[in-house]
């Protein structure tokens, strides 16, 4: 069975629901009144209250209430459970060794209990990030201007780390910084530590903030060095997938 779903199980019953859904390495969710306690690298107690017990395939324990986005209580992936009856209460205690610590849930009441065994084999994609504006440029150099060459990314100096090192057409050195958001006068004076690095160059190196746009402090800062501005919008498409139909979740 890929998914079961019960309503106001007994104790036992619920023993044995939870008990069959870790066999299986299922998706556990649990809507119940409980009491929780953690120690470990410090010490925590969350009074009687209705909460969303989740225990994932990958052994990750959480514990939400029905505000905030974060969980009250959690433990990462690979905690080892135990599942006990103590005076008619079902007791999950999820344990680690790396730290020692114990979490444990006592349930006085499961209004809804439901697990499912998922198949979910993709990774999460993202877009609109500086990486992205990155690969178009470097991909693409004559976003930046005509006869610009991308030589290098992730160029390493005392400073930190170049996100593209380049000539223009006339070969002078470029070095290229990159926001993905309105870039700052934090920006502006990282860059200028990168061309701080190369004072000893024979030539003119110039320097390129790109991002969507920069505030008017930024500007200003700009000028002052003798740095410039490029207004380039992060890619926001994600690869196209393969489609896939309802019978490959079946």
């Amino acid at each position: 069975m890929k998914f079961r779903v019960e309503k106001n199980l007994k104790s036992e019953e619920l023993l044995n629901f939870i008990d069959e859904a870790l066999n299986k390495r299922a998706f556990l969710i649990l809507n119940a009144c409980c009491r929780v306690e953690y120690k470990g690298r410090a010490v925590s107690r969350l009074g009687l209250g209705e909460r969303t017990i989740i225990i994932k395939s990958d052994g990750s324990f959480l514990i939400h209430q029905n505000v905030n986005l974060e969980p009250v209580n959690w433990q990462p992936p690979k905690t080892k459970f135990k599942v006990e009856l103590d005076d008619d209460k079902v007791i999950i205690t999820g344990s680690r060794k790396k730290p020692k610590e114990k979490l444990e849930v006592k349930i006085y009441k499961a209004y809804v209990s439901s697990y499912h065994i998922g198949t979910d084999t993709k990774s999460l994609e993202l877009a609109g990030y500086e990486q992205d504006m990155v690969d178009l440029v470097y991909k693409n150099p004559e976003i930046i201007e005509d006869g610009f060459r991308a030589t290098a990314t992730e160029y390493s100096t005392s400073n930190g780390f170049i996100d593209i090192l380049g000539k223009d057409k006339e070969g002078k050195l470029m070095v290229l910084e990159f926001k993905s958001r309105r870039a700052g006068v934090n920006a502006v004076k990282q860059l200028k530590r990168y061309i701080d690095t190369f004072l000893d160059h024979k030539q003119q190196v110039r320097g390129l903030l790109v991002a969507p746009s920069v505030t008017d402090e930024a500007l200003e800062l700009l000028e002052k060095y003798k740095l410039e501005f490029k207004e380039l919008e992060p890619p926001r498409e994600l690869e196209k997938d393969k489609s896939l139909t309802l019978d490959f979740f079946l």
